[in-house]
């Protein structure tokens, strides 16, 4: 049965709570009183720990009531739409390099090496590198000049 993530935040956002459940999880003795009964009746009732005070899988219960869709296709490799790493592997790479000419360069278009700057850092922090992947991956001809670039 899937918990309220509400309540478990509310209970988990009183630092007293806190220190009583690290210290369940970690499975070290808390000092008795009238402050840490408090503390576990909370937990108990958030179900974050159960009756004998151990941690319960109400996390993993959260988590499989309200699963975090995978990412896909380039996605996997963006973060709020900006380039946050490269793959390792050729064929991925590969295709995330293609996502972004077809973001940025359209077919018979050519730009010079500003205005395709312009573009790819909508896209990354490092215009250059990106610019080299493409250039390298054969995804984008530049001029024998260098001075203008078009999709391969």
């Amino acid at each position: 049965m899937a918990r309220n993530w509400r309540r478990i935040a509310a209970t988990l956002a009183d630092p007293d709570r806190r220190k009583v459940y690290a210290e369940a999880v970690l499975g070290l003795p808390g000092t008795p009183g009238r402050k840490r009964e408090k503390a576990l009746d909370a937990l108990r009732g958030a179900a974050l720990i159960d009756e004998s005070d151990q941690p319960t899988d109400v996390f993993a219960e959260l988590l499989a009531a309200d699963p975090v869709p995978a990412k896909d296709g380039p996605e996997r490799w963006l973060e709020e739409g900006r380039i946050r790493t490269y793959p390792a592997k050729r064929a991925q790479r590969r295709e995330l390099l293609s996502w972004v000419v077809e973001q940025t360069v359209d077919h018979g278009e050519s730009l010079d090496e500003a205005a395709l700057g312009q573009r790819l850092d909508a896209l990354t922090d490092d215009v250059a590198v990106l610019r080299r992947y493409l250039v390298d991956g054969g995804l984008l001809d530049r001029d024998a000049d260098g001075q203008r670039y078009r999709r391969a």
